[in-house]
């Protein structure tokens, strides 16, 4: 496929968790690329989340961190966000992408709905 793919969103009360998972376009994640995962809210521009390098290094947005973290598997070509302690303002629809994102391959994002 020419998007990545992104599945394992829901609905989950304040404090519970979501695991997400990304398929890259073609199955396959360029060894360049440095990943990311994006999320965009109702009437909010999409923001970057977290980042992960080729040696797995991370970094996340202030508003993520310590709740969230980014993990990739090389071997099975797939990008992953664990999220705990989630609050009604993680809602939002999330995306997959390389950083700069390839603009031509998002996807249509997975929908976290952090609600009690």
């Amino acid at each position: 496929q020419v998007q990545f793919v992104e599945s394992g969103g829901g609905l989950v009360q304040p404090g519970g968790s979501l695991g997400l998972s990304c398929e890259p376009p073609g199955g396959v994640i360029l060894a360049m690329d440095i990943m990311g995962w994006y999320r965009q809210g109702p009437g909010n521009e999409r923001e970057l989340v977290a980042t992960i390098n080729r040696d797995g290094h991370t970094n996340y947005a202030d508003s993520v961190k310590g709740r969230f973290t980014m993990s990739i598997e090389r071997y099975k070509e797939r990008v992953y966000l664990q999220m705990n302690n989630l609050k009604p303002e993680d809602t939002a629809l999330y995306y997959c992408n390389s950083y700069g994102p390839r603009e031509n391959s998002w996807g249509f994002g997975t929908r976290v709905t952090v609600f009690p």
